[in-house]
């Protein structure tokens, strides 16, 4: 069975070497607790509070993280009153004995004092994931955000108020590693003398632990809200309210709740990418104008519906994964293949034309002319943008439309985009004649495009 943290106070009066053998004489629980979870690495930074019932004179404190990823090196702790007679004086690593640490401490109170405890976990992790429903008429979406927090940390965290961070971190040392070790410092089997602390523990952790608290001080929770705010190169998320996350559990908190998101729904078709299918894109941007641009958006899935009806019933459109979005930075989501926007380009003719000879009467060029015909069908009951993009075998060409279409876009050298606009269950066809220069017409036609 999983051991929890132990914090406990016991009598100084027991000499260290005989540590197993001191009775544990209280065992206060946590008031309060804290966590900051970062996703770009296995981090967590958990403060928590508890009333520490001490005697005026010499006292222990007893820390033990054995079957839990709690980094040693980075326990920190500090009275929250009575800070001037209080003095916490070393950290004690006992030989011969895993997973444990003691603290003394000169009190000159008698009675309890809260105290502040630091450390850094792995093992509890977050990812985004997010819901879009898109309003009847596909003009605007609701986009609902939320975050799935997993604790395979080996320990249980009740009531704790949960803040997720976005960014990158560097440590010198990675936690899981380091809460894997069988002693905190050094080699296996090189302890302190008794009563002694071992090495000083890696000061690049320590010092980053202080940072990272101080800098969190100031970003509690308000109350029912999210808070999102800028810190350096960080950006954090506090979750409304304390959430009980258990060792071995996941839980789903939400995020926001953001309603008239404006989105632009764009179909393509383009057969060396998509093959003969249309694919469906969503695109809105992260900015004040779109409802968002508070905060970047981190990597996630977006599961996309439409409502239905007036009853609000839901049709399932499409889902598509994206990368960390910045602020004012717009996103283009494929959400997959559809069957009710048709695309069918035919070719219609091929032929060839202007043929040149060398002075041998040899063809050293010539021009190859194909007729297509395009028909684009919507059987939705909404109007519909689709974008067809047609690439070409060689980069010297011409292209004449023919039919209802408008100018066609040239991306580079060998492909162009056509742009059809069609109302609810439309069709429209319109055609194309390519000609493609070979050989030597391929000069010619450089030397008439410059």
């Amino acid at each position: 069975m999983k051991r929890r943290i132990l914090l406990s106070i016991i009598s100084l009066m027991a000499c260290v070497t005989a540590f197993a053998k001191v009775d544990l004489t209280t065992l206060p629980t946590r008031d309060t607790v804290q966590l900051t979870i970062y996703n770009s690495t296995d981090l967590t930074l958990v403060r928590e509070s508890r009333a520490l019932t001490l005697k005026t004179g010499a006292n222990a404190l007893q820390f033990s993280w054995e079957n839990t990823l709690i980094d040693p090196t980075s326990l920190e702790m500090l009275p929250k009153a009575h800070a001037d007679r209080i003095e916490i004086a070393e950290l004690v690593y006992p030989p011969r004995v895993k997973n444990l640490g003691l603290w003394n401490i000169q009190s000159q109170v008698n009675g309890p004092v809260p105290v502040q405890i630091t450390y850094l976990t792995s093992g509890l992790s977050w990812r985004a994931f997010y819901m879009g429903t898109l309003a009847q008429d596909e003009k605007t979406m609701r986009l609902q955000a939320y975050v799935r927090v997993a604790n395979s940390s080996g320990e249980d965290y009740e009531n704790a108020q949960v803040r997720l961070i976005v960014g990158q971190v560097h440590l010198l040392d990675q936690i899981a590693e380091l809460a894997g070790r069988q002693y905190p410092y050094g080699r296996p089997g090189e302890v302190a003398p008794p009563g002694q602390p071992m090495s000083a523990p890696a000061p690049a952790v320590r010092e980053q632990v202080a940072e990272l608290a101080t800098r969190l001080e100031d970003f509690a929770a308000k109350p029912k809200e999210i808070v999102k705010e800028g810190l350096s190169e960080y950006f954090l998320y506090t979750i409304e309210g304390t959430e009980t996350i258990p060792h071995g559990w996941s839980k789903r908190l939400q995020s926001f709740d953001i309603d008239g998101v404006p989105v632009v729904n764009l179909y393509k078709f383009e057969e060396e990418r998509y093959g003969s299918n249309v694919s469906r894109f969503l695109s809105f941007t992260n900015d004040q104008a779109h409802q968002l641009g508070q905060t970047p958006l981190p990597d996630g899935s977006l599961t996309v519906y439409r409502s239905a009806d007036e009853q609000k019933h839901l049709s399932y459109e499409g889902q598509s994964s994206f990368k960390y979005i910045p602020v004012n930075e717009e996103v283009e989501l494929d959400l997959g293949p559809v069957a009710d926007v048709v695309v069918e380009p035919n070719l219609i003719e091929t032929r060839t034309d202007n043929y040149r000879f060398d002075n041998d009467r040899n063809i050293s060029g010539w021009d190859e002319i194909q007729v297509f015909a395009v028909h684009v069908r919507n059987t939705r009951d909404v109007p519909v943008k689709v974008e067809i993009t047609r690439n070409f075998p060689s980069p010297y060409w011409d292209l004449a439309r023919n039919g209802d279409v408008g100018a066609f876009e040239k991306v580079d050298l060998d492909t162009v985009t056509f742009t059809v606009e069609l109302p609810p269950r439309s069709k429209q066809s319109f055609g194309y004649t390519l000609t493609t220069y070979q050989g030597v017409r391929a000069e010619d036609w450089s030397k008439t495009a410059r």
